[in-house]
């Protein structure tokens, strides 16, 4: 997989005069005399120094050991990375204002690679994200141009072939992480479904097209996510946004809506993923199943429980398993088929967590881990981490370690930038107990699993 050098990386090192398996070492010491646990080795050096992107936490540290080399200040900028001295400016989310101008912004970032990561301080502008939540609430369908004179006929054969890819990428994405199947992924939607939405059709199978266009591309958007390339995420949410309003699907339109209050939550933009899942909501109301209704919800309560406001995020919890109680009682899409109970408990449990409210945090945790399929292996692994950081706030470190040991067992084939965050938060939750020999064996056994992901790749 070719990437672009990261030319004042190598350069750096060169002025420095020290070697990939010299820098991991130098890291790897600095990280630990600050009670920090670094997976690094010569062959993540070795990524950096061809173009791989890097956690914030591990780029602060390398500027630092090369800093005290070279007897000069280096800044993470200096390196070729993201400037944290800086906040990272603002990204325009750019809503398309037309169907050509989404297509051709689809077009253009599936030539994109996901690996080059950006910093989780990638920030929103309010009026960008407002502007593209506004457009779609009041916009008109634009509707299917059926049966047009092209060389190209598309049936119902090819719409459920698009559906199949979806969901195949989203179970490969479920059980390996969003690194795993994006390159691929990008690749079938750039020559295998774009030029399908260009081509002749009626208008029911024009409708169908456009769904299954939108489901692959929101998988898109969340695969990049799940690599940590955050710009690339929200461009590929606004796009497939404006992909639903052609067809007026607002249950779908509803869900991306949720999926970027998901991601400005991750991100730590908790007012602006408040707005989003609100926005969500209201835009479904009598166009969504209650089963996802149930999906809205949980969102809005994850934001408000991340934010501090137990009140409104106990209401939203209710409205969530409300919803559920009557998701049966309508024939719901194949793409929410993963939205089961054991899922609802897997963003209850984060909600828990989030308000410290411990007995609660750990009961939820635990039944969302019993009630996972082991097929969704990512979601297994985010609440395990959940419920080893709810039982560490019970005081309870050594079944915490447990938990958490068991989720990195099962978690270090994941390709996941969002897994490993959960790791490494609990890792610094830990570290005042860091020569307890419980938590030393856990340190090395994450070591350990990302030299395994590094040798992988």
């Amino acid at each position: 997989m070719s990437r672009e050098p990261n030319a004042q990386l190598i350069a750096v090192m060169d002025e420095a005069k020290v070697s990939n398996k010299g820098l991991a070492k130098r890291m790897q010491d600095a990280a630990a005399q600050r009670g920090i646990t670094l997976g690094t080795t010569h062959v993540s050096v070795k990524r950096w120094r061809e173009g791989a992107g890097i956690q914030p936490q591990a780029a602060a540290i390398m500027a630092d050991v090369l800093s005290v080399k070279l007897g000069r200040r280096v800044s993470p900028g200096d390196l070729g990375f993201f400037d944290l001295a800086r906040p990272a400016a603002p990204q325009p989310i750019g809503y398309p204002s037309t169907l050509p101008d989404a297509l051709s912004t689809l077009g253009g970032l599936a030539d994109e690679r996901s690996e080059a990561r950006s910093s989780d301080r990638f920030t929103v502008e309010d009026s960008d994200l407002s502007a593209a939540v506004l457009s779609w609430m009041i916009a008109r369908p634009d509707g299917i141009q059926a049966d047009r004179p092209t060389h190209q006929r598309v049936g119902m054969r090819d719409v459920r072939a698009i559906r199949d890819a979806a969901g195949m990428f989203m179970q490969l994405d479920f059980r390996y992480g969003g690194g795993h199947g994006h390159k691929a992924l990008r690749h079938y939607f750039r020559h295998e479904v774009l030029p399908l939405l260009d081509a002749s059709y009626s208008e029911k199978v024009g409708t169908a097209l456009f769904g299954a266009a939108a489901e692959v591309s929101q998988l898109l958007a969340w695969t990049a996510y799940d690599t940590g390339n955050h710009r690339l995420a929200y461009r590929y949410l606004t796009s497939t946004l404006r992909l639903t309003q052609v067809i007026d699907d607002r249950m779908f339109g509803a869900r991306i809506l949720g999926n970027l209050s998901h991601h400005a939550n991750y991100l730590g933009h908790h007012a602006q993923a408040i707005q989003l899942a609100r926005a969500a909501v209201e835009g479904a109301k009598g166009r969504a199943t209650p089963r996802a209704m149930a999906n809205y919800s949980a969102m809005e309560a994850r934001a408000l429980s991340n934010a501090g406001d137990r009140n409104a995020a106990g209401r939203a919890m209710n409205e969530a398993e409300r919803h559920f109680e009557r998701a049966d009682i309508a024939d719901d899409p194949a793409w929410l088929a993963y939205f089961d109970s054991a899922e609802l408990m897997g963003e209850l449990c984060h909600c828990y967590r989030d308000l410290k409210m411990r007995r609660e945090a750990i009961e939820q945790a635990q039944r969302a881990v019993n009630a996972t399929d082991p097929k969704y292996a990512r979601t297994l692994g985010f609440c395990r981490m959940v419920l080893a950081q709810s039982q560490l706030l019970n005081g309870e470190l050594e079944a915490a370690v447990t938990t958490a040991s068991l989720a990195v067992n099962g978690g270090d084939s994941l390709q996941s930038t969002r897994f490993q965050r959960y790791v490494t938060d609990f890792q610094a939750e830990v570290s005042a107990h860091s020569t307890n020999p419980v938590v030393a064996a856990f340190n090395d056994q994450v070591r350990e699993a990302l030299a395994r992901l590094d040798d992988d790749e």
